[in-house]
């Protein structure tokens, strides 16, 4: 970068008549960069950003990573060196997560896009609508605050709808009533819609979280963020019945009971001489293994109360605060100290039993049942090997030398120019013929700065021819 003395220290030599050459000797500074300034394409005191020359070899990393989505960095590092790449391996890595150049991988992730979410035809199947909405003054006996949640899933078709009670409004919570809404009602749409909430959005970008969109993948199921269709007016009726619904519902009432009545809600709704609703896709087997939390206290005889039902734990802590950690996919829960430390695991009982467990807790980490795999396609093979380069890569590679080779060839020519004509006639006269010759020597391999097909001899070849003007 030129300060502003030098600048003008610049502007006022080239006035006087003197060539780029002995203005570049005289401030210390390369002939481009004085050509830069003079030409208007830098501003004095203005840094320019550095070169990114990772840019010449996204094509080639491009097309590596195409053919093989699990290749490491590393290894791709060390192709790139071999090309002729002068950067460090943090710089390397930074270039690739900033241009996204690694794709998702289609065995493994089948229903990725690197560019956001998946374009959904409109002939992908029907579209539930989730609703997730907060109900104010729960019984203290759901454990869960001044407001508990419903989530109220409607096929947009046909208007069926389910809902479900839940004592949480985290993310984990709110995928539990999913996968209980779609158990409901029978399969999942291939497309959900939802309002855009932090719990499943991303508010930079507007797109779903990895988190959330995780939960998607699982269910094989497109996520839609927005508000509901204009065209489909919400159901005063609905909504009226759930309003007396939750009115009805006594202090002393239990989650499953309450739960019940809601389901016996539902089904009420639909017009028995209506058209039968179409076959929705199967559900995954489990449930998507994301893990519950709820904090609770534990009570005068040792018993922590969870969804009607209540578990041991040692007497002296009555009293305490402990926390109830439970996975989706498996049946036992565990209590643990607020920092994470078990204390105890039972067997989860059953909904709308109401029990209390006190025994069988030191058992249940040898009865647990083996998840099954859930699989959507064939076993993806990333990280069994490395693959070498594909034809298109090779391709790429050629290219590239092609285009290194050429600009090394065009710094050479103008060096070699600029020898020889100093040698010849001195060194102002050289100057001007110096000055010109690397002008149309960047003219003529544009070319191959551009497409790198041109090979390296053809680039480097002769060079232009200029007549060395006589000394007078």
């Amino acid at each position: 970068m030129l300060t502003r003395g030098e600048y003008l220290e610049m502007r006022e030599l080239r006035r006087k008549g003197w060539s780029i050459s002995a203005i570049a000797r005289h401030l210390g500074r390369d002939r481009k960069t004085v050509r830069s300034y003079l030409g208007g394409d830098r501003v004095a005191g203005v840094r320019s950003p550095a070169l990114d020359v990772s840019l010449l070899f996204l094509p080639y990393c491009r097309q590596r990573l195409a053919d093989d989505p699990h290749l490491l960095a590393s290894r791709l590092f060390a192709e790139v060196v071999e090309l002729g790449y002068p950067g460090g391996y943090s710089t390397f890595t930074r270039a690739l997560r900033r241009h996204l150049l690694r794709p998702p991988c289609a065995e493994c992730r089948p229903d990725a896009h690197p560019d956001g979410p998946a374009d959904v035809p409109e002939d992908a199947g029907q579209e539930i609508r989730f609703d997730w909405l907060r109900l104010p003054a729960p019984p203290l006996r759901w454990g869960c605050g001044t407001h508990a949640r419903l989530l109220v899933g409607t096929e947009t078709a046909s208007g069926r709808w389910r809902g479900v009670l839940s004592d949480g409004d985290d993310l984990p919570h709110l995928t539990e009533a999913i996968d209980r809404t779609l158990r409901r009602l029978g399969g999942t749409p291939r497309r959900w819609r939802l309002d855009r909430t932090p719990v499943v959005c991303t508010i930079a970008t507007g797109w779903p979280n990895p988190a959330f969109a995780q939960v998607a993948r699982y269910y094989g199921a497109a996520v839609r963020l927005g508000p509901a269709d204009p065209a489909d007016p919400p159901d005063e009726a609905r909504g009226a019945a759930l309003r007396d619904w939750w009115n009805a519902i006594g202090h002393d009432s239990r989650l499953a009971g309450a739960q019940d009545e809601l389901d016996r809600l539902a089904a009420g709704q639909e017009a028995p001489d209506g058209p039968r609703p179409a076959a929705l896709p199967a559900l995954p087997p489990t449930p998507f293994p994301a893990w519950l939390r709820a904090r609770r206290i534990v009570g005068p005889q040792g018993l922590v109360p969870y969804r009607d039902s209540y578990y041991a734990v040692q007497p002296d802590l009555a009293g305490s605060r402990v926390e109830v950690h439970r996975r989706l996919d498996n049946p036992y829960l565990s209590i643990a100290t607020p920092k994470g430390a078990v204390i105890a695991r039972h067997r989860l009982a059953p909904p709308g039993t109401a029990r209390t467990l006190a025994d069988g807790a030191g058992a249940c980490a040898l009865e647990r049942p083996v998840r099954p795999a859930h699989s959507q396609g064939p076993a993806c093979r990333g990280g069994r090997g490395v693959r070498p380069p594909s034809r298109q890569a090779l391709a790429e590679a050629r290219a590239l030398r092609a285009r290194l080779a050429a600009d090394g060839a065009v710094e050479a020519a103008v060096d070699e120019a600029a020898d020889e004509a100093v040698d010849e006639v001195g060194d102002e006269a050289a100057d001007e013929a110096v000055d010109e010759v690397g002008e149309e020597a960047l003219d003529e391999v544009g070319d191959v700065r551009g497409d790198g097909r041109v090979g390296a001899r053809e680039a480097a070849g002769a060079g232009p021819e200029f007549e060395v003007p006589e000394r007078s």
